[in-house]
């Protein structure tokens, strides 16, 4: 059985208000990402720009360590993404 997805779109909304694209996210093998650009690749993934597979293969990340970044964005928005910022969702 075929799995039928939807193209991706060419650009979606980032964090901040500006339009993300494949080549404005982090390049491919970056291993330390600050706050806003892990801000970006969860906003990447919710607008289909991504999957959490491709985002996982292109960073080298576990699926568990982003779905803890989209529930801390969830949670306490970007600012919780910090690392020195210690805030437990209710």
């Amino acid at each position: 059985m075929t799995e039928y997805r939807s193209p991706a779109p060419a650009q979606v909304m980032g964090p901040l208000g500006e339009a993300l694209t494949l080549d404005s996210l982090a390049p491919p093998g970056t291993r330390r990402l600050v706050v806003r650009r892990k801000a970006e690749i969860v906003a990447a993934v919710k607008g289909r720009l991504l999957t959490i597979a491709e985002v996982c293969d292109r960073y080298g990340l576990s699926p568990g360590a982003f779905a803890l970044w989209q529930r801390t964005i969830d949670c306490s928005g970007v600012p919780g993404l910090r690392v020195t910022s210690v805030r437990h969702c209710p």
